[in-house]
């Protein structure tokens, strides 16, 4: 049995998840805002900093595994599209900063980031907000979409979960994770049926908004099914899972872009391809 850190453990796919590892009996140190074993807000330094270490000093400096699954959604307010940037990513990468030495003494640890289909079904992201917030520059990020006014919080959201996406994707491969044992993937859920997701549907116009948006099997995800494919993504089963961000959406990315991906690769890469096989002789 192994010793698994989850952010946002209190409600929603965080809680679906903990209940798994539990009842496969697993240790699970939960973080969340309130009712969790460690008790931290993400959205600020001092708190992402405090939950990082509590964790490690419950954990005794070993962690079998990981889930991000700490999340704003694009609700209205001033300050929302900050918050979101803050918790999203910032609240991700720098806890898995602090968290990678404790993932690698495990040897053959698993880490699960909670990403969103938002991430190729929502158009107009700014690229610049996404490069922001890879260079971990919250307030640069929030300057790129000013001009959305009150939709910024939901841009801020496609942003933060692209630039998630995308760390992921770089660092899963690099020495440093996947040379230390560390398999770091991300999960890519469509509209699951959680209590955030009830709120919005007893609604009528976020409800009808919502209903609108295409999923080719219908209806809502059920955020215990979605626990199901993390828990496998933790398993033995993900040894030779690496990099990936697998979609559980009903079928909505494929509706949208089933042309997009995969693609033949073509000639203009030809360069870029041989300096990364070049860069991966020399790591070896």
């Amino acid at each position: 049995m192994g010793t698994y850190a989850v952010t946002g453990s209190a409600s929603g796919m965080g809680a679906a998840v903990v209940a798994r590892l539990v009842a496969d009996g697993h240790t699970v140190i939960g973080v969340d805002l309130k009712d969790a074993d460690v008790v931290a807000d993400l959205s600020t330094p001092d708190g992402r900093r405090t939950a990082a270490a509590a964790v490690l000093d419950r954990a005794g400096g070993v962690l079998d595994g990981a889930v991000l699954a700490a999340g704003l959604g694009p609700a209205p307010g001033r300050d929302r599209a900050r918050l979101i940037a803050e918790v999203n990513y910032l609240g991700v990468v720098e806890l898995l900063d602090a968290w990678r030495p404790a993932l690698a003494a495990a040897q053959r640890a698993k880490v699960v980031v909670f990403s969103s289909n938002s991430t190729t079904t929502m158009p107009m992201v700014p690229r610049r907000a996404v490069r922001a917030l890879l260079e971990r520059d919250v307030p640069k990020a929030l300057g790129s979409l000013r001009r959305f006014g009150r939709m910024a919080p939901s841009f801020a959201y496609g942003a933060s979960k692209i630039a998630v996406s995308q760390w992921v994707r770089r660092e899963a491969v690099t020495p440093q994770w996947a040379g230390a044992g560390i398999r770091l993937n991300a999960i890519a859920p469509g509209a699951i049926l959680t209590p955030l997701l009830e709120q919005q549907l007893a609604t009528p116009a976020e409800a009808k908004r919502i209903r609108a948006f295409p999923v080719p099997i219908g209806g809502f995800g059920d955020a215990g099914q979605l626990a199901a494919w993390v828990v496998f993504m933790l398993s033995d089963a993900a040894d030779f899972l690496c990099g990936s961000v697998v979609f559980v959406d009903g079928g909505s990315d494929a509706w949208f872009r089933a042309g997009d991906w995969p693609r033949p690769v073509p000639a203009v890469r030809l360069r870029g391809y041989l300096r990364r096989m070049k860069e991966f002789r020399a790591l070896r």
